[in-house]
């Protein structure tokens, strides 16, 4: 896939959704995998041109994890020309080492999102663009259904008021395949995650399900993502009454 497809889909989405206005400055979350880096590349292009100017911060949480080298993607924001900040921190110590968690991504993420927020107010960001794709909004609805017992999925655009701060999907429209297809023809300096639980989390085990699905149905990711969207109209249009 190309820079101009990726950014095609990319405009779509903000577009559709109304997620970048006059002003903004918009953090991007950056774990160094291919979603995250697809997503800067996209945005820094993207701020070139769209009508509403907007600025960027990229911010990376470090976990913590001996073996992480940011080297290259600390290179690519200032080829991008897009300020970054790394924010040191002992979560991987904390949950492998002093809790031991068996389920260690729930407290993970919430530590991390921690400490990223608050990179992210130091920063003057009012908003967040995080690398969720269409995939994990079929992924994440069929985690909710299996381990919580509810229809849920993220939206493409959340305002969470106690930060008040709004959440951005700008990749939403793209399929995770179209990611790939684009980090490998632009030779994309991705960083392969350090975690141990990496590969071997529930999620993994709902991506394996949903392929083995789609191979025997074909379709029906698409499907399920189409249903997500009739939702979402339905609740946008409420929200206007």
């Amino acid at each position: 896939m190309t820079l101009q497809q990726v950014l095609s889909q990319v405009r779509r989405a903000a577009d559709d959704y109304e997620m970048i206005q006059d002003g903004d400055k918009i953090a991007v979350g950056i774990s160094g995998g291919k979603d995250s880096l697809t997503l800067l590349y996209a945005l820094s292009t993207l701020r070139r041109f769209y009508p509403h100017p907007f600025e960027l911060h990229a911010v990376t949480v470090d976990l913590g994890f001996e073996n992480l080298n940011l080297g290259k993607i600390e290179a690519l924001c200032k080829e991008l020309d897009v300020p970054y900040t790394i924010v040191p921190t002992q979560i991987a110590s904390i949950v492998f080492d002093q809790r031991k968690e068996k389920n260690p991504c729930a407290l993970c993420a919430k530590m991390r999102k921690g400490a990223l927020n608050e990179a992210i107010r130091e920063a003057g960001c009012n908003k967040i663009a995080y690398a969720h794709h269409k995939d994990d909004v079929v992924e994440t609805l069929m985690l909710s259904l299996i381990y919580e017992g509810r229809f849920h999925t993220f939206a493409p655009v959340t305002f969470l008021d106690r930060m008040n701060l709004t959440v951005i999907r700008p990749l939403v429209y793209m399929k995770e395949a179209d990611v790939i297809g684009f980090v490998h023809k632009h030779d994309v300096p991705v960083v392969k995650s350090p975690c141990p639980a990496d590969g071997h989390t529930r999620r993994e085990y709902v991506k394996q399900l949903l392929r083995q699905l789609n191979l025997e149905n074909p379709g029906v990711k698409d499907r399920m993502f189409t249903a997500v969207q009739s939702g979402l109209a339905e609740w946008r249009v409420h929200e206007k009454q």
